[in-house]
């Protein structure tokens, strides 16, 4: 079945039931080393995991590491632009669920990026990207530990599907000519709007199964959270792109209400509900006001409709969701993509889960880790229904690759997210202890060290700072 690898003798298959991974004792789980520096950080954090499964388990649970191949490590096995050979693919199917350091992105032609086509081919479409604070770790943000939210980026489609055609390419040509003289003419809410001929050209698919599939795996992870942390942000840009961005907030509110309307209530339903419970007496036209800004200048036809969704939902979940019940359900809202950026830096705390289409949650995800100590401290997971990905959400960093001195904790998180994701909840644990009693102690490598006060000198290699992360875990 593989032409160059071969799977170890021992451990079984992960499996999957129903979109969530059904996980053996011993497990066998392929991993990419990475490029760059992927080969110090792998090794670091090999060690942390193997120490914490131990600690956890005292051999009652194993992980059976499967290596495999990606980037440039597999041009020097496979061949010159061998990239993502078949046996990879076929190891992470099998196996159901992956880990792996940072990957080079080809330059010139073929795959345009590595972590881009392990997501489509294997239908990863939940980017999870936890952005949460280690007391101690050096941040630009006067209150980082305020910060404390989970980013749901769909993974598969928007811009990323990457369907394009440069400028003055025959189809992008002939692409805009029909658009200009067929298409935006019969569309009249577009006027007399034409798209300059030395353009290039890119499409923008947003689909309901894409963006529903997406925020039902963020409702279902906010069921898991604490009553006070149970809130899921529809993030888009529907005031601008209404059939695109707008319709991934309209259906993630009709797959929120319908598939899990005992759990959850939408902030304008809450609104309504605690209009009502305020004053019992508060007429519909009353509670409308309320709720809609500038109701007075509206037109009647408008007020009618704000006053039959104000009657349908008292009508509809009052019973269930009335009288504070909703206090203790999911809240469900929405913000503008732009206003988000600024709100998770003056109001971090008031959110939580954020589900975002892929290019804004690409962003997104960044500009957060940013705020917790930056993309060496980021875990990220690719999830799928069958399959699931965990990966370092930094660069390969050539230069510094060799020298040990790199920061593993990328990697290092997204393994705790791998033992979450697979029900090993107390080897997570021990790594998040370890981790946080490592960063008290001021003991860190030198992209964390270099911003301490007082900096710390000398700081951890690579490696050491995997020993110190393991050594916390008795704290």
């Amino acid at each position: 079945m593989y032409e160059r690898i071969t799977p170890p003798a021992v451990g079984e298959r992960i499996t999957f039931k129903d979109g969530e991974p059904v996980v053996p004792d011993t497990p066998i789980i392929p991993y990419i080393r990475g490029d760059g520096t992927g080969v110090d950080i792998w090794p670091a954090a090999q060690r942390v995991f193997d120490a914490a499964v131990t600690a956890a388990y005292g051999g009652k649970r194993e992980i059976v590491w499967f290596r495999v191949y990606a980037g440039d490590e597999a041009c020097e096995q496979y061949g010159t632009y061998q990239y993502l050979p078949d046996d990879t693919l076929k190891a992470i199917e099998e196996f159901g669920i992956a880990i792996k350091g940072p990957l080079t992105t080809p330059v010139g032609g073929g795959i345009r990026s590595l972590n881009v086509a392990l997501r489509q081919i294997n239908d990863l479409y939940a980017c999870v990207r936890p952005c949460k604070y280690y007391a101690g770790t050096p941040s630009p943000h006067r209150s980082p530990e305020k910060l404390d939210v989970i980013i749901y980026r769909e993974n598969t489609e928007d811009i990323y599907l990457g369907i394009e055609w440069k400028q003055g390419d025959p189809i992008a040509d002939q692409l805009i000519k029909y658009l200009n003289t067929e298409l935006i003419p019969a569309t009249p809410e577009h006027g007399k709007k034409q798209i300059p001929l030395d353009s290039g050209i890119g499409i923008k698919p947003i689909s309901k199964t894409g963006s529903q599939r997406l925020v039902r795996r963020a409702m279902k992870h906010a069921l898991r959270l604490p009553k006070d942390k149970q809130q899921v942000t529809l993030v888009h840009k529907g005031n601008i792109m209404k059939y695109t961005e707008g319709a991934f907030r309209d259906w993630g509110y009709e797959l929120a209400t319908s598939e899990f309307r005992a759990d959850c209530v939408t902030e304008r339903e809450s609104w309504i509900l605690g209009n009502k419970e305020a004053n019992p007496d508060l007429s519909t036209e009353d509670n409308a006001r309320q709720i809609e800004p500038g109701y007075d200048a509206l037109t009647p036809e408008k007020k009618a409709a704000i006053h039959a969704e104000v009657e349908g939902i008292l009508a509809a979940i009052w019973e269930t969701h009335g009288n504070g019940q909703w206090k203790d359900k999911i809240m469900v809202n929405d913000r503008i993509a732009d206003s988000i950026f600024q709100q998770i830096q003056t109001r971090p705390d008031e959110y939580s889960i954020l589900a975002t289409m892929n290019l804004n949650g690409d962003y997104l995800s960044d500009a957060a880790a940013a705020i917790v100590g930056g993309l060496g401290m980021g875990p990220g997971a690719n999830i799928g229904d069958t399959c699931a990905i965990f990966e370092a959400t930094h660069g390969t960093a050539p230069k510094h690759a060799g020298l040990d001195r790199i920061n593993p904790g990328s990697v290092i998180l997204s393994g705790v997210m791998m033992l979450e994701y697979m029900g090993w909840q107390e080897a997570a644990d021990l790594i998040k202890k370890g981790i946080g009693g490592a960063i008290a102690s001021r003991e860190v490598t030198y992209d964390l060290a270099r911003l301490m006060e007082p900096p710390v000198n000398p700081p951890l290699k690579c490696s050491e700072f995997a020993e110190a992360i393991v050594k916390h875990f008795d704290d």
